[in-house]
């Protein structure tokens, strides 16, 4: 159906502009002809594609509507009785309080069998059937009279409820996910108000918070504002209201003999078989001590853990299966493998060895070599397409395909040290903020580099508040604006006003400070994660007080960013040399995770987690073995003394042109199938 409807759909880009144009066109010259006033402005081919478009768009939802009520009608409807039997829902925001008298009706109806509802009945329609719906929900009679299709009503109740559990408005009892809110803040807060601020490095002061942005504003604007005549790479212009130029950076010198090194590791330890060094990272840090059994007894010894423990892991790891691995020559059983698998191989066991491994590797790096503790890491999501269906798998329209998605942290020396999978759904922001808080390794993450689909007003904000930068990539950086500092200066940054706009909203910020600071605090503790609050503070939920302080404090932050990342050639470099290296441990991901075409088959959630986590664990466990092999190389002669600068900073464990991932290839000659010959 997507692609039926879609395909035929020819996109007019611009839309916003060219309504614009139109609508200035016109009331400029009212009289005129459409002819002579509106057609040069935007042609009458553009306006036939443009109606072309708003009709397939209105045939699309209609025919997606028609889908939803047939399968909902025929098989999801039985489910119903026993939801709201169930289940008590709640809500603390009175704008929301018609859906649950909606509720209400459902379950006061359960059990009859009428196709409408009785036309005395008291229905909720405004803020629960969405516009688009309203003509298949509410039918007009002959006598003027209207009634509401009984079906079609639910399925609308439906999907309001879907997304007001969401953004958690409506919350229900008992549950843990989709609890009241307000259970995740902290109960003490205004007892300890003095202790918790300290911890995120905050003031109590609301004033003295206001005036630190507004300093560092108006630093970052002033030194950009003096430093741009003479800068050449950035230009700003009028063009289109607001124009920001940025010229591309430079290509860096290439490393001159890290090829070579990578070829005399080849010749020192040979072709390496990614199990044998899976293996080594075992035998000298005891991961496989986190997986412990399910069981009420242990029945195997711990060597024949350990090897089917590592036979396991691998089979997931590589995406072959533990099947596929115990084909070859492991003599271990099938149904051995399974077993160890099913009480050993768990999230929280899996999410502690990579851990171990990562802070293994930490403690291993030597200085004069990689340099001091990084506190820099980058994220990024990677697709992965699955085989049939799991609650994760969904469509992502960048891509185009279903999926799900696996989102990595990785430090700059290419060391993973976060991993999740998640539904294409699923905001990359806060994917974003879950790793760094989240993640279980030593490392201090004080930078964290994303791409344009990792930020937004509310990240910066978030990232702010508790304590790290946030360093994107902006790929509409011709676009952007810088908020003003203080009101009343209209003669500030006289360089930079074709890209100023209005002042940051302070009375807003001063006014929700306690409250920005206790969704601050309930990332930091763990009370709730970062999809539940971004989703509460989504753009259906405009005009919640908080969310709106807290997009103001985004502004700032961000303005405070984009002078800095505009003035600095040196940190758009670092934010790009960040974001490579996520991109090449994506590559890695393919060379590891060859299995099935690299696609995960249909199973179930906790199954896709064991999996990245697997890779998470081989691929870190291969990099802490290519950090001891470079080490032993860059510690004598002739190395210690042959490496140039270029060299140093294009130099990273994470490479594989000496591993094999895929086992043995035996050829006797002498040896023949048992075939027949005819």
């Amino acid at each position: 159906m997507d692609a039926s409807y879609l395909a035929e759909i020819k996109q007019v880009r611009g839309k916003g502009d060219l309504l614009a144009r139109i609508a200035q066109a016109a009331l400029s010259n009212p009289e005129g002809s459409v002819r002579e006033v509106i057609f040069p402005v935007a042609s009458e081919q553009t306006l036939r594609d443009l109606l072309a478009e708003y009709q397939a768009t209105g045939s699309y939802q209609r025919q997606v509507y028609t889908k939803m009520r047939s399968s909902y009608g025929m098989h999801y409807r039985r489910l119903l009785a026993p939801l709201l039997e169930t289940l008590v829902f709640h809500s603390n925001n009175l704008a929301y309080h018609p859906i649950l008298d909606a509720l209400d009706l459902l379950k006061r109806s359960l059990g009859q069998n009428h196709h409408y509802y009785p036309l005395h009945e008291k229905i909720p329609i405004i803020d629960v059937v969405p516009a688009l719906w309203y003509d298949s929900v509410v039918e007009n009679l002959p006598n003027g009279r209207q009634r509401v299709n009984r079906i079609n009503y639910e399925l609308s109740v439906l999907h309001r409820l879907r997304d007001a559990l969401r953004s958690r408005e409506i919350w229900v009892e008992g549950a843990k996910r989709f609890c009241n809110i307000n259970e995740d803040m902290l109960t003490d807060f205004f007892e300890r108000r003095d202790f918790y601020y300290g911890i995120l490095h905050q003031p109590l002061s609301a004033e003295d918070f206001i005036q630190k942005i507004q300093g560092q504003m108006h630093l970052s604007l002033s030194a950009f504002d003096a430093e741009l005549p003479q800068n050449p790479f950035v230009q700003i212009s009028t063009y289109a209201g607001h124009w920001i130029r940025l010229s591309p950076l430079k290509a860096q010198p290439e490393p001159p003999f890290l090829a070579s090194l990578h070829r005399d590791v080849e010749r020192t330890w040979g072709q390496l078989n990614l199990l044998d060094m899976f293996k080594e990272t075992e035998l000298r840090l005891h991961f496989s001590q986190n997986f412990q059994s399910s069981a009420s007894r242990e029945i195997l010894d711990l060597e024949t853990r350990r090897r089917r423990l590592l036979f396991s892991l691998y089979g997931l790891g590589t995406n072959i299966g533990i099947k596929a691995v115990s084909r070859g020559e492991t003599h271990e059983k099938y149904e051995d493998l399974l077993y160890v698998k099913q009480r050993y191989i768990h999230k929280e066991a899996l999410q502690n060895a990579v851990a171990a491994v990562s802070n293994a590797t930490f403690a291993l790096r030597q200085p004069h070599i990689w340099g001091e503790a990084s506190v820099a890491c980058a994220s990024d999501s990677r697709r992965i397409s699955t085989r049939g269906e799991n609650l994760k798998t969904g469509w992502h329209a960048r891509y185009r395909s279903q999926g799900v998605m696996l989102y990595w942290h990785v430090e700059r020396k290419s060391l993973a040290i976060f991993s999740q999978v998640t539904s294409p759904g699923v905001s990359e922001v806060a994917s974003m903020m879950q790793g760094v808080l989240r993640h279980l390794t030593t490392m201090q993450v004080q930078k964290n580099y994303v791409d344009t689909h990792g930020q937004n007003e509310v990240a910066f904000a978030f990232a702010y508040l508790l304590g790290f930068d946030l360093l994107p990539r902006l790929n509409g950086i011709h676009k952007q604006l810088l908020y003003r500092p203080y009101v009343g200066q209209p003669d500030a940054y006289p360089n930079l006003w074709p890209v100023l706009t209005r002042p940051i909203n302070w009375p807003l910020i001063r006014q929700e400070y306690d409250m920005m600071m206790q969704y601050a605090l309930a990332l930091r503790f763990g009370t709730t994660d970062a999809e539940s609050i971004l989703r509460r503070f989504s753009k259906s939920h405009l005009q919640h007080p908080t969310y709106l302080a807290l997009v103001e404090l985004g502004r700032a932050v961000k303005t405070i960013y984009l002078a800095r990342y505009l003035r600095s050639v040196e940190q758009r470099q670092d934010i790009e040399e960040g974001l490579n290296v996520v991109e090449n441990w994506h590559s890695a991901n393919q060379f590891i995770s060859f299995g099935n075409e690299g696609q995960f088959p249909a199973l179930g959630n906790d199954e896709l987690e064991l999996r990245a986590l697997s890779l998470h664990l081989l691929q870190n466990s291969m990099i802490y073995v290519n950090t001891m092999i470079l080490q032993h190389l860059l510690n004598q002669k002739p190395w210690s003394e042959r490496m140039t600068e270029a060299d140093w900073r294009g130099l990273t464990p994470l490479f594989y042109s000496h591993v094999n991932p895929y086992g043995f290839f035996r050829l006797n000659m002498e040896n023949r199938l048992p075939l027949l010959v005819a």
